[in-house]
């Protein structure tokens, strides 16, 4: 099972520069094992040491925020479309 994964620029040195690359795993935590064993660094940005998403970033699969459809246990299927996004913050 191969899922694409759109990494923003800010995490692209952990994948040589990449802004698209492909993992493993039926749920999302077992995809960011599969990423990390190809891409050293890339899960500790993403997921804490606790095993939570970090409060700072976004992840979406097909468009949907994984924090309202199980977070890393959301279950994956061939051809899902993971999207990493760093929240952004702001204001006057």
């Amino acid at each position: 099972m191969s899922i694409e994964v759109r990494v923003p620029t800010i995490l692209r040195p952990h994948t040589g520069g990449q802004k698209l690359v492909t993992g493993e795993g039926e749920t999302l935590a077992e995809l960011f094992d599969s990423l990390d064993a190809q891409h050293t660094g890339l899960k500790a940005r993403v997921v804490t040491d606790e095993g939570a998403l970090h409060r700072f970033v976004n992840v979406y699969i097909n468009d949907e925020d994984v924090r309202f459809i199980g977070g890393l246990e959301a279950k994956l299927a061939d051809g899902d479309s993971i999207t990493i996004l760093p929240a952004v913050a702001g204001g006057m």
